[in-house]
């Protein structure tokens, strides 16, 4: 595996398509995950969002994107994280959590957010968060919808980088 974070034009379609390989994303995300790297492509860095691509065999099969929160001073989110159904279970998102909260934390980050869905679909989510240091720190009743709460994970990474 070979991770890289300058994207390609081609990872417009890569991106596509590992979202829509593990079957939890609806069109309009999947569609707002392009939206993120086509900005990216277009603006550079001056757009916020920064990305890391895990790479097997010429292949991009995961990746994150992730950027400074506004008006914070050491905070990032973690947008996105995917990895394609193909190759879950390979340790490639956990390498790419570990790779980026290095990246965050050369950048002068301390604490990266994601955020999630609590419906059970989203279940491997939140195991995966759970089992690399993230910790629960808020849920927001009814964000996304009628019984959809919205999970926010926080991870310290100038902390957990020794623990990934």
């Amino acid at each position: 595996m070979v991770f890289r974070t300058e994207p390609k034009v081609e990872d417009i379609q890569s991106i596509r398509e590992i979202c829509e390989s593990t079957g939890f994303f609806y069109d309009f995300e999947v569609d707002v995950a392009v939206e993120l790297i086509e900005e990216r492509l277009k603006s550079g860095e001056d757009c916020g969002y920064y990305f890391l691509f895990a790479d097997v065999d010429g292949k991009t099969v995961g990746y994150t994107c992730f950027g400074p929160i506004a008006c914070t001073k050491y905070s990032y989110d973690l947008f996105w994280i995917v990895t394609h159904n193909e190759f879950r279970g390979k340790g490639i998102g956990k390498s790419l959590l570990k790779e980026t909260c290095h990246l965050v934390n050369k950048m002068g980050g301390i604490g990266l957010y994601a955020e999630t869905s609590a419906r059970d679909q989203y279940k491997p989510t939140q195991l995966f968060y759970n089992a690399t240091g993230f910790k629960l720190e808020a849920q927001i009743k009814d964000f996304y919808d009628m019984d959809d709460d919205k999970l926010i994970y926080v991870i310290r990474v100038n902390e957990e980088l020794t623990k990934l």
